[in-house]
Parts: structure tokens; sequence; C-alpha cells
């Protein structure tokens, strides 16, 4: 992102922004110097910008003036310090109320502006949670990731889907909640199988009256907030006071209720008994690399783990490295109570008051010496070596491929970004054409694209016209967005002290599921673009009675050739091309299945689910309704006589 790219910055803070900038040219110490004399002695964040304007760093500072006026002296400084100094061509500054204010706001900015010389979290995946709805007289619980947008009580993060369908499974158990959506619910005239095998308690059939059912809801927030044992507490009571009454069916449901919820408790493996609420980090540095595990633990439960491998320069100590990634981590999430630390981070009591600013209650950060929390941490740290230890063996592993691949089809170095292209369709139908990406750290799925055929000139069954298409977009897109790839500069990457692991968005190597006819469409699409000497293109034919390991290479230029049957980089190559093979047909089915459940009122404008409902409960079917006269169509709650109108129309082109 553009430094002058206008950010809208948290309300609650109240920012003045003063820009630095100076006469062009000048870069270095004298463009830090001339900032300084126009600094407060007051907190606040400051921007580090080179001569294109691209963000280099962000920092907070308790003085403005005394941190910058440290990089101006130009001494005492690291190498990674050094060469950012250097680089500066213009600095911005944020004068903010309290250092809290400036912590929150550089975790923010730096998410968003990505700078090159920060502690970057790469997370790219949102977090799965447990919504509870609040905006439907019958709560129900379900599976969230995304915007917070639907009214409800959130409840996480969890660290897989998995984790929460678990969970989901054993509280429609312990709270008979339901779990349908809200128009399944208002169309139900029978309780469903759910109730039928006691997971649900059947509010769509009032086989539980709202009060009744607003109970449970209760109960299964108050678990889900941490209340666990005074919920467990008062179904036991419940139970031994059915037992007493020799009401024995409704004391076996309250036993039930209770076994669902130890399960809940138990499944997860790790289950510390003195702690509710905590998440749980640790830190392991080697070979110029860091993995940060997080535990995840609400309820007195564990809710899983993921490991993190945030990009920091490799003079930078553990706990350094870990207090960066805190702040950016809880950006956007929520904070619980606890936040337990394998290593003491600088301004630990400064974060634990930004992140209780942002929770709105006390949190507390320390890393724990003994006890059953030392236990958690050291587990974590345990687990964040052994992640690590994989990953480094992987991307050593993959470094030789891609050696040995750059060697096979003489390329000048390895190739840090690899395009495998793939079509697939049933007889010219639902053509979908699937784009995988791999580089140095394997499978970037983040990356995968999928292109819907559009054009109404190729043929069906048409490969060749397919791939055409697929790669005009492609490349016709990257063009815009990032225009041509600078060679000279592509090929000094090695003399920079950048991070070889970071994605590029243009492709060193094309490789396409075809032979030579492919080959030379794709050849045409690019020589069109005038890219054709910035992208190697490789076809990959199937071997005789497409048997694996006999597989045909094409290259421009060049005679077609074959590998040993054993070659690891013929391994490689089948290993991308069924990744794009699996990817392909994925997408392709997505399609088809979605062509084969759509209805014709989709296509009729101003009709939306609501009135979408009504015609077909009103109908009974798409094609009944296609019949219908306008008057039939008007008596349809919510439908007016101009859509009425506009319904008849639409099945009769001469009405």
């Amino acid at each position: 992102m553009n430094a002058k790219t206008k950010l809208k910055e948290p309300a609650s803070l109240a920012l003045e922004w003063d820009s630095g900038k100076t006469t062009d040219g000048v870069v270095g110490i004298e463009v830090i110097q001339s900032a300084v004399k126009r600094l407060p002695n007051a907190p606040g964040v400051y921007r580090m910008m080179n001569a294109e304007g691209d963000v280099l760093y962000v920092g907070k500072a308790r003085s403005l003036k005394k941190r910058v006026t440290n990089y101006a002296q130009g001494r005492g400084h690291t190498n990674r310090i050094g060469r950012m100094v250097r680089e500066t061509a213009s600095m911005e500054f944020v004068v903010t109320r309290t250092e809290t204010e400036a912590l929150l706001l550089e975790a923010n900015l730096i998410k968003r502006l990505r700078p090159r010389f920060n502690v970057l979290l790469r997370d790219d995946k949102s977090f799965p949670y447990i919504l509870l709805t609040g905006d439907h007289p019958a709560p129900g619980i379900f599976k969230h990731r995304g915007a917070r947008s639907r009214k409800g009580d959130y409840f996480g993060p969890f660290a897989s889907a998995g984790a929460v369908g678990r969970t989901i499974n054993s509280l429609q158990r312990a709270f008979l909640l339901r779990t349908c959506t809200d128009s399944v619910f208002e169309s139900r005239t029978r309780p469903c199988l759910l109730f039928q095998i006691k997971r649900c308690s059947g509010p769509c059939t009032g086989e539980i009256d709202e009060e009744g059912y607003g109970e449970l809801v209760s109960e299964a927030k108050a678990f889900l907030s941490g209340r666990s044992s005074k919920v467990k507490a008062e179904i036991a009571e419940s139970m031994q006071e059915a037992s007493e009454a020799l009401d024995f069916e409704r004391a076996a449901v309250y036993r039930d209720r209770l076994s669902a919820l130890s399960h809940v408790q138990s499944h997860q493996g790790i289950n510390p008994q003195g702690l509710e609420e905590a998440d749980v980090f640790a830190i392991h540095q080697e070979g110029g690399q860091n993995c940060i595990q997080v535990f995840f633990f609400r309820t007195g439960q564990n809710w899983g783990n993921r490991a993190y491998f945030p990009k920091a320069d490799p003079s930078l100590e553990a706990g350094e490295v870990l207090g960066a990634f805190l702040a950016q981590f809880y950006d956007d999430k929520p904070c619980p109570r606890m936040v337990l630390m394998s290593h003491e981070v600088e301004e630990q009591e400064l974060l634990a008051e930004a992140l209780s600013t942002r929770a709105g209650r006390r949190v507390q950060v320390f890393r724990p010496q003994r006890g059953e929390k030392k236990d958690l941490t050291d587990h974590a740290l345990q687990n964040a070596r052994e992640a690590l230890g994989r990953r480094l063996a992987e991307t050593s592993s993959q470094a030789r491929l891609m050696e040995g691949f750059a060697e096979t089809f003489g390329l000048e170095s390895p190739p840090r970004r690899i395009e495998v292209y793939d079509n697939s369709h049933i007889m010219g139908t639902n053509a979908v054409g699937g784009m995988i990406v791999a580089g140095a750290e394997g499978f970037a799925k983040n990356q995968y694209r999928k292109f819907n055929i559009r054009s109404t000139d190729i043929t069906p069954g048409d490969d060749y016209g397919m791939m055409r298409e697929v790669l005009q977009r492609r490349f016709s897109r990257l063009i815009k967005e990032n225009g041509l790839p600078d060679l000279d500069s592509a090929q000094n990457q090695g003399n920079e002290q950048t991070d070889a692991a970071e994605m590029p968005a243009w492709p060193d190597v094309l490789l396409i599921d075809g032979g030579q006819g492919q080959l030379a469409a794709v050849t045409q699409v690019l020589e069109d673009l005038g890219i054709a000497d910035m992208v190697t293109a490789i076809g990959v034919a199937k071997g005789i009675d497409r048997e694996a390991g006999r597989e045909r290479f094409f290259t421009a230029g060049k005679s077609s050739f074959t590998l040993p049957v054993r070659d690891p980089v013929l391994y490689f190559v089948q290993r991308l091309r069924d990744e794009a093979h699996r990817f392909a047909i994925g997408s392709h089915r997505a399609r088809r299945k979605k062509e084969m459940v759509k209805n014709p009122l989709d296509e009729i404008g101003g009709i939306g689910p609501g009135r979408k409902r009504a015609l077909l409960h009103h109908f009974g079917t798409a094609k009944a309704v296609s019949r219908a006269g306008v008057d039939d169509l008007t008596a349809v709650e919510g439908i007016s006589e101009a859509i009425a109108r506009q319904i008849y129309n639409h099945f009769h082109e001469n009405g």
C-alpha cells in the first residue's frame, strides 16, 4: 500500500498527522535530522518512507523527539536499522494522547501497511467462532467465520473449523439448541430428526415454549462465557431434584446434558484445572526463522492451537519478535483475561494496558514461573520447536526440488513462483479454468484462482480456446495491477537482504497440463501481450496410456523429453499437476452443483430471498409460478402489481 493512502484510524484516538517531507533527492540521516527540529516531546507514531513512497518502518514512541533523535545520531545502529535509515527519504508522524494509544495505532498500521523492516504477522486465514444469534426469537448456534455483521454473541477464537464442529455437536446435546437456518425454522410443520435423537428441543414446532428455550440459551451463553462450573452445578442440582421427585425421565435428560458438558471439557486433550480463559504464546527461533505457537483456552477447555511464522529480521531477539507479534495479533481479535508467554517482552506493562483498553476490562500479560501455567507455556514451546523443525525440513527439501527443477528445465535460477493451469468441464458445460501456485514454502493456497469460462465464441470442449481465455484474463489483469516485471531487479534479488519466501506477484514458470498444442496456445497469448520473454512456459503431456511416470515435457524452442521414472523432479511436477487437477475439478463441481440447484426466479430482478420464499410457499414450485397470471401473483404477500407484471413478463416474452 502506498504511504499516501488515506487510512481509517481508530475512532478512539485524537490524531494529528504531520508530514516530514524534504527536498527531492535527500535521503538518510539528513531527512531525519530535519524532521527532529519540529517534533514534540509527546507520545506518537512515526512512519519512515523511501523515495518511492513505500513505508519502510512504523514505530511508536513515548517521546517522538527523543526516539527520532536516536536515528539522527547515525551511530550505534544494527545493520538492519542502518539500512533502514539510509533508505529513508521522508517521514510522517502522528501525535497521540498516551503511549497506550500509540501502541494500538502502531499495530493497526503495521498490519495494514506491512512495512519491510517491521515484524510482520502472516495471518491470511480468519479464525472460526461459535455464533449464538440474537436476531431471532429462538436463537440458533452456528459456526461463523469472517466479519461479525450478524447480531448475536460470538465465542472464540477456535484454532480450526473441526474444533468448532466438535464443540457445537457436544453443545447440541448439552443445551438442545437449534442449528437449522431461519428459513428452515419458519417452514417446519413437525419436529425434525434432531429432535427425535435429543439434539434439539424443537422450538420450531412449539415442543418447548419460548421461556423454556430462553433458559437453555442463557445456560449456553453462561457456559461459553466461562461460567461452566456454575452451569454444571445448576444442572446437577436440577437432576437431583428430579430424582428425588421420582421423575426419572427428566433426571435422565439432565444426566445426559451433564455428560455432554463433560465431553466438551475433555475431548480437546489438554484441559487445565485452574485456567478458565487464557491464550498461551511460545516462540522458538532457529535458522533465522521464528515460530510462535498459540493455544486457546476458554471455559476451562482447550479450543485448539495454531502455529505462526512471522517475518522478522534475524537479528531480533525472541522477546522483541513476540512483543510485536502480540500487539498485531489482537488488533482484530477479542482478548482473553489472561495472556501467558514463554519469554519476557519489551514494555510488558504497556502491552497489558493496551490490551485492557481494547478489551474494556483488565487483561493480565505475564510469563509464568511455576505451576500449571508454566507447564502450559513449556508445552506450547515444545510444539513451537517441533513445528519450526518440520518447517525447516520442508523448506530445505522444497529448496532442493526448486534447484533441481531449475537445472532440469534450464532456468538461470530456482523459481520463486510457479503457476500451474488446468481446465475442467463435461462436454464443454460449466467449464472452469484453475490456477494453483507453488513457491519456496510449497503450495500457496491463498494465491489460487479459478476462472469461469465466459466466452461464447469458444466451441464446447475446445481446451485450447479455454486456455487462451484463462491466460489472457490472468495476465491482462496482472499487467494492469502490477505493471511489467523489472527483470534487472529480479535478477539482483539475491544481493538484497529480502525475505526469500515472500511470494512475488509475477510467476517465473507456467506449467500447462497439455502437450505441444496447449503450449502453442499459451505462447501465442504471451507474445500478444509482449511478455513471452518474461515467463517460461512448460507443457506437461500425459504419458502413454495416461500412465504416471511417462510424462513428456515441452518447452519453446527445444525438443520434448521425458524424465527417469524415479527422478525427484518428476515427482515434484506430478504433485503440482495433480494439485491443479484437483483444484480445477473441485471448482467445476461447485459450479455444476450451483447450476443444478439454480431457480428460474433467481434471474428476475427485484426478487430477493423473501419474495422468492413467499412465491414458492404460495405456488409450490417455480414452474407453477411461471404459469400464474398477474392477478394470481398479486395475491401473494409482498408482491405488488408492478412486481407481478415483471414476473409475468419474464416467463411470457410476448406478454
